[in-house]
């Protein structure tokens, strides 16, 4: 899948194409943290996401769920 990076404001707006989104990613947040305006990462679907709501879906929090089932709770004695 295809993944475009852009930044900036109108007129001057820039554009990377990656081939993974982890990349976009990657380069979404260094552009973000350098202070360029209106990061965005647009999949080869149409769908856009701000480089903290990409970090979310990829990485975002377990479920409580998933959480109990992984680590065991310790009992008081």
């Amino acid at each position: 899948m295809s993944f475009t990076v852009t930044a900036g404001a109108a007129p001057l707006v820039y554009s990377w194409q990656h081939g993974s989104m982890l990349s976009a990613l990657e380069q979404s947040l260094s552009l973000a943290t350098t202070g360029l305006a209106e990061v965005r990462i647009t999949d080869g679907e149409g769908r856009a996401y701000s480089p903290a709501a990409l970090y979310q879906v990829l990485f975002g929090q377990k479920t409580a769920a998933r959480d109990t089932k992984a680590a065991p709770h310790a009992r008081a004695a």
